[in-house]
């Protein structure tokens, strides 16, 4: 990317932020979001015609007088690819600049625990190589995955680790793209805070409904990460004292009982001892099966999911004492069958919550469902816009250099 072009995203990235989250807004729009005058916007907006970064798309309904122009971004200008990973699966696909995804959805399967970083670099030179978009107009790759992540410095603390250098710094020195880091369940939040039902809501948790069980906190209508990144692990909330063991070394975490993975191992243990289900005309049982299952009706899937929800609603009702969130939202890989988990975690929260509490917190199933995770990692580049990715263009230019 030329230096001209580094220069139009530094000076002008908030207008294509803007334009990015809304898809079209008028001037008068702009200037609002920004916080610049209606000529500063205009200004900014005639520059980014010229340039060959937006367009106008017709005239805004007006309530009386001169109808205004309606602006949008030309999807074609640049790419991002989002990726989007599990404990045991990376989805990959290409983002143009007005949120569209313009490749199909490529899925690699793998266990994380035991993947290495450059079979991860791998993946994405073959996606890459295969999606028919030229490096060149990638700007950026947005990862988002499970773990401790400090996104400030690019490093998960508890897969994927590099030697003499974070995880970040590698994939972006092998393969010459600017690369932004985020926990899975964070970039969730960020895909429902921009695209989702919690865009027009202050303070919200979004529970990521994973293999695992993640939080996402907006915050004073901002993402909230905590300290040092490592905010929102909800499900290792010492719940219970069933001395069972947690990916993290403890025991008795709400994931122990409320996980995908907990739900799928206590699916497997009811077939054994000759649980009458539809699960068992299957050879292997995972998550997406007890999930799809359930939705067909078979009432262990049912149970399964409804036992775990309650837990989960067991863990909401300490934060909704702590946070007094105005929503929460239940996003993720479990979402699809939110309304299954509705009930049983509206029982728990009855039972464990001070009513004054809940009168003001709704609950909400995402729209976004398994499509949020990559939608935030596109969004996490985008909100790197300026600065961040000038410094990292800089970077990947000096490393080139030695």
């Amino acid at each position: 990317m030329s230096a001209h072009r580094i220069d139009f995203l530094l000076n002008y990235s908030e207008t294509i932020k803007c334009l990015y989250y809304n898809n079209v807004l008028t001037s008068a729009d702009i200037s609002n979001y920004t916080g610049k005058s209606i000529p500063h916007a205009t200004r900014v907006l005639n520059e980014l015609i010229k340039e060959g970064y937006i367009e106008e798309k017709g005239f805004a309904n007006s309530s009386g007088g001169r109808k205004p122009l309606n602006y949008s971004l030309i999807a074609g200008t640049h790419y991002i690819l989002s990726v989007a990973m599990d404990q045991f699966s990376a989805q990959m696909v290409m983002v143009d600049m007005k949120n569209n995804f313009i490749t199909e959805t490529k899925r690699y399967e793998f266990n994380i625990h035991d993947l290495q970083p450059e079979m991860l670099l791998n993946c994405l030179n073959e996606f890459i190589d295969n999606s028919g978009i030229t490096k060149s107009s990638i700007i950026g790759i947005g990862i988002s995955m499970p773990g401790f992540v400090d996104t400030e410095k690019g490093v998960n603390y508890t897969y994927l680790n590099v030697f003499d250098q974070t995880l970040v710094e590698y994939i972006q020195q092998k393969i010459s793209i600017p690369v932004f880091l985020a926990n899975d369940s964070t970039a969730i939040a960020l895909a429902e805070q921009k695209f989702g039902l919690a865009a027009n809501l202050k303070n919200v948790m979004v529970l990521n409904l994973g293999w695992g069980i993640g939080l996402g906190m907006i915050l004073n209508d901002k993402i909230f990460r905590g300290n040092n990144g490592l905010a929102g692990e909800f499900s290792h909330i010492p719940l219970f004292k069933n001395g069972k063991l947690c990916t993290c070394g403890k025991h008795g975490c709400l994931e122990t009982e409320a996980s995908l993975i907990a739900v799928t191992a206590t699916a497997k243990e009811g077939i054994k001892k000759g649980q009458i289900t539809s699960l068992a005309a299957y050879e292997d049982i995972d998550a997406d099966l007890i999930i799809s299952e359930a939705v067909k009706g078979d009432a262990f899937s049912v149970r399964l999911i409804s036992e775990a929800a309650y837990h989960v609603g067991e863990g909401l009702a300490i934060l909704i004492h702590l946070m007094n969130p105005a929503a929460i939202v239940l996003s993720g890989k479990g979402s699809i069958v939110g309304n299954l988990w509705m009930a049983p975690i509206q029982q728990a929260i009855n039972e464990h919550c001070i009513p004054r509490l809940t009168k003001y917190t709704k609950f909400i199933i995402s729209n976004l469902n398994i499509k949020a995770q990559l939608i935030g990692s596109a969004a996490l580049v985008v909100e790197n816009f300026g600065k961040n990715l000038e410094e990292k263009l800089t970077e990947i230019k000096e490393c080139s250099l030695v």
